[in-house]
């Protein structure tokens, strides 16, 4: 009976732990900060959702464009212009991300050796920090750049097609 009693409290323990340690299992992760779908989005230049200012707020990506380009009637020099404003994006999106995640595994790195102090904790966060901000001005000055090659009816029927209609009243007005 006793055993009962004790398998019937650490049982009901189990839920209450969980919710003490909801990092469990993530000190294995690559770089503690990134699960393994953030750190594939950064390494392939994705957009991570850095870019939701712009996008929410009426201001098409470049890789949702090209992906709509039928359904938007994008010309041929349309879509060429896009095409080139999401490869310098993506380029540029791929060494950036790699850069955070090198920083974010330096901050990893100083934690797990103990070699580290409140100065070595500031530069850390600051690299990394640096290294996230640049990335997002990536991404948002390359949803800045479409704003003149898309007509104003392109942009309403992006922003209907993503499906954000017009719930703030200027969604698809805005970037031309």
């Amino acid at each position: 009976m006793r055993g009962g009693v004790l398998l019937s409290l650490v049982l009901a323990a189990g839920p209450a732990l969980a919710q003490t340690a909801p990092y469990t299992g993530q000190q294995e992760r690559e770089v503690t900060s990134f699960s393994a779908e953030d750190l594939e989005q950064l390494r392939a230049g994705a957009g991570w959702g850095l870019a939701k200012p712009a996008e929410l707020n009426g201001w098409p990506g470049p890789r949702h464009v090209l992906d709509l380009a039928d359904e938007l009637g994008l010309s041929e020099a349309q879509q060429d212009e896009v095409q080139a404003v999401y490869d310098a994006m993506r380029a540029q999106a791929v060494e950036q991300g790699q850069a955070l995640i090198a920083a974010e595994a330096a901050l990893d790195a100083a934690f797990a050796s103990g070699e580290i102090d409140e100065d070595s904790l500031v530069e850390l966060l600051g690299a990394a920090e640096r290294a996230r901000a640049e990335l997002r001005q990536t991404h948002l000055s390359a949803h800045l750049a479409l704003g003149p090659v898309l007509t104003r009816h392109q942009k309403m029927t992006y922003n209907s097609l993503r499906g954000y209609g017009d719930s703030h009243g200027h969604a698809g007005h805005t970037g031309h």
